[in-house]
Formats: structure tokens, sequence, C-alpha cells
């Protein structure tokens, strides 16, 4: 694996998930993988777990960590080829990028999507640009698109708490003040579509999510008859793919509470957080036995590392 971008970068799912878990139970059994190794983290974007996770991660595999707020400490970035740049970008990302790739040994960079022009965005503009100008190995600490890291900790916590027959999970659309990224949604359908469980998409009409990613998931638009029966549900607000970036007109009811899970199969409830308490989830839900927030949140730790051992015992 030369990156991880996406659940297409990985081509055993299930085994990626199983050396997270030996990963957790043995943190520091590699440290020698990352002798002498750096890891630089390129935040474009504000980030917590996605931060703090990931340095830890490398720390458990022995490399060293270079972080660098780009949209604070750094110069600001042109990534248009051709920029006459007698503007408010002051480095093109040609001469940048290859200086981080001279640097370090992994790159990992976070990047939002405008929202504003969508074929720009599905093309990951800013991704492909880092990816191809540092020249190393590349770690998505999540795109315009996608957040597969964060994907992949759902994959863990869903294992570990998975029943023993085929569960049913609904990714269940919340409402929220902004319009929001459709990154974390992408990528936990992509990311379920690739496992063995039975995935519906529940959200009103018009927050169809773009389908290259929600694949063969079945679409309800009515939220209580998706969630009967269900054993897990995760809550995620996205704006509207068809009108690109936009909210439409909100229901608070779609807001999770616990009067919600009365049809389902004693759900659990997953959420990536940050998260909005009392917009997108009730507090009953988040300080409730129903919770599996704070464990997956814990487990990016550990999806992080797997990844990042990965890259480099093939690199």
């Amino acid at each position: 694996m030369r990156q991880f971008t996406s659940v297409a970068d990985v081509p055993d799912v299930q085994a990626m998930i199983q050396e997270a878990l030996a990963l957790k139970a043995n943190p520091f059994a590699f440290q020698h993988l990352g002798k002498n190794k750096t890891l630089g983290l390129v935040f474009l974007n504000p980030s917590l777990r996605t931060r703090m996770s990931t340095q830890i991660a490398a720390q458990h595999l022995g490399m060293q960590v270079i972080t660098l707020n780009a949209d604070k400490d750094g110069w600001a970035l042109e990534f248009q080829d051709g920029a006459v740049m007698n503007g408010a970008t002051v480095e093109h990302i040609r001469d940048a990028a290859p200086v981080l790739g001279s640097y370090c040994d992994v790159i990992g960079v976070r990047c939002f999507p405008g929202l504003q022009h969508r074929e720009t965005d599905d093309q990951e503009h800013i991704m492909r640009q880092f990816i191809r100008y540092t020249g190393k190995p590349y770690v998505s600490l999540e795109s315009a698109t996608l957040h597969p890291l964060q994907s992949l900790a759902d994959a863990i916590t869903l294992t570990e708490n998975r029943p023993k027959h085929r569960p049913r999970v609904v990714l269940s659309w919340a409402p929220h003040i902004k319009p929001i990224p459709h990154a974390v949604a992408n990528s936990f359908a992509e990311w379920m579509n690739r496992m063995d469980v039975e995935l519906v998409i529940t959200h009103p009409e018009g927050y169809e999510l773009n389908p290259a990613y929600s694949g063969t998931a079945r679409v309800e638009y009515n939220q209580q008859k998706a969630l009967e029966g269900a054993d897990f549900v995760y809550v995620k607000n996205w704006s509207s793919y068809r009108d690109y970036g936009k909210i439409l007109p909100q229901d608070p009811s779609w807001m999770l509470t616990l009067s919600h899970l009365n049809a389902t199969n004693q759900a659990r409830v997953m959420h990536c957080l940050p998260v909005r308490r009392n917009v997108e989830l009730s507090d009953e839900i988040l300080d409730s036995p129903a919770s599996l927030v704070q464990e997956q949140a814990r487990n990016r730790v550990f999806a992080a590392q797997a990844v990042l051992k990965q890259l480099l015992e093939k690199n």
C-alpha cells in the first residue's frame, strides 16, 4: 500500500480491521518500524481526534512527528496551475510539496471541500497535488470527499460490538446549522459496502449522497421505517449533493432521541464527533449506554496505527 485515501486502497478490509485490533492489544510491538522515520502532518483545516490519534499512532510505531497547521502557521498555498500569484497566495504547491517530501518519510494531509464547485471537490484537486508533488507515501487525514481513517475506526468499533447475526446498519442524516461536507457519510457508506452488513441510508428527499459512494445501500426517506430492526445507527449531517453544498428545508424531528430507538434492535449509536448536542443528537443518547462515540474516538489511534504500519512495511 503506497497510499491510504479510500477503502479502494485496502485489499482486505477484514485483515486491516484484525491488524488494528492486534495493535490495540499490543500497541508497542512494532516500535522498530518507525525508528529514524518522520511523519509529516499537514492540516489545512481544524482537527482534534485526527491530529492527536495519528500522532499517538506514529509514536507507538517509533516515528517522529512534525505537524504543520498550514492554515495558520504556513504560507497561503496556491493550487492553480499557471496562476499569476499577485494576490493573497504566497507559495505554490509545486514548490511547497517537494520540500515536505524531502523532509518526511510519510505525509498526511487534511483538507475540506469548498462546497462551492462540485466538480472541483469531486476531483480531489488539493489531495492529488500533495500526492503528486511530495512523492512520498500518503495518508488522507480527510479529503474533499472521504474520511477513510474515521471509517476504519468505525469498522473496528462495529466489529468489536457486532451481534452474532448479520447486522443492520443505518446511516441517518441529522439536522445542522450550517452546510457540512459529505466526506464522513460517503466514506462510511463506502466501507460498509465492503463489509458483511445490511446498509440502509435514511435522509429527507434532496439529501441523496453521490451514488459512487452510497453504492448498493438501500435509501429510505422515512426515518422511522429505516430504523426498524437496526443494530447500529450512525448519525451524521451532510449538505445536499444535488444542490451542491446547500442546506435544504430541515425537520428537527430527525434529531435522534431515545424514543427513535424503540423500533430498533437495541441499537448502538455512532457519531464521528464533533457533535452539536441537541441539534444532531440528544444528550440522552450521547450520555447513555447506547452510545459508542467514545469507543469510536479511542479506536482512531489503532486505525491510524494499522495504516501507518502497512505504509512503513511496504515502503
